[in-house]
């Protein structure tokens, strides 16, 4: 994987209690768009889940959304999608959210998208996968997560071999360019074993 085709935004199915977390969810689904980069997401038509996926669309380009069927009427499934896959339970679900993305995104979000996100970075740490993992900090929304993940380390849990690997964006604009650095790093040292740390960019 040299390139970034598709990527997975994992993001609450609810608006939050801050306005900038809608308006960051269009800019990324309209930045995707405009990149002509697929957008994998979870197949509702709630919340930021579908804010991004509808902005995608509306400005042109390709959805693919993947949803478990006893979500279908719960997170009320977004049928416009380009794509729409809908699976038998949640572990079918996640495995093919991977499976169709080069990337991932986590805009603001409650404890499923914190599983979400923590269970690629666990991947990423473990060897299983070297696709770039980005935190989309709007307004410090993963500030916390962030202090956490070095407390654990300062307490010798994520210990020196096992470094996390992901990268921390501020704005929409800095996702992408942070994942091409990422992946311009492991195409340098011929895809080499071991983390590397985004947020030390």
């Amino acid at each position: 994987m040299s390139k970034l085709s598709a990527i997975c935004i994992y993001c609450g199915s609810g608006a939050g209690a801050d306005p900038a977390f809608e308006g960051a969810a269009i800019e990324l689904g309209q930045l995707l768009a405009r990149e002509g980069i697929r957008l994998v997401y979870g197949g509702g038509s709630l919340g930021l889940m579908g804010a991004a996926a509808r902005a995608c669309l509306a400005d042109g380009g390709k959805v693919t959304g993947i949803i478990p069927q006893f979500l279908v009427d719960k997170e009320v499934m977004l049928p416009e999608v380009t794509e729409l896959i809908v699976t038998a339970d949640m572990h079918e679900r996640k495995r093919l959210m991977f499976e169709h993305s080069d990337a991932f995104v986590a805009l603001p979000g409650g404890i499923g998208t914190l599983e979400e996100v923590v269970e690629q970075m666990t991947w990423a740490q473990l060897g299983r996968h070297a696709k770039p993992i980005m935190l989309a900090n709007i307004a410090a929304f993963w500030d916390p997560l962030v202090t956490l993940l070095h407390h654990m380390q300062e307490n010798a849990f994520i210990r020196p071999g096992f470094e996390l690997s992901y990268g921390v964006a501020n704005s929409i604009d800095d996702i992408l360019p942070k994942m091409r650095k990422r992946l311009a790093q492991l195409a340098a040292r011929g895809r080499e074993a071991g983390a590397v740390d985004l947020g030390k960019m």
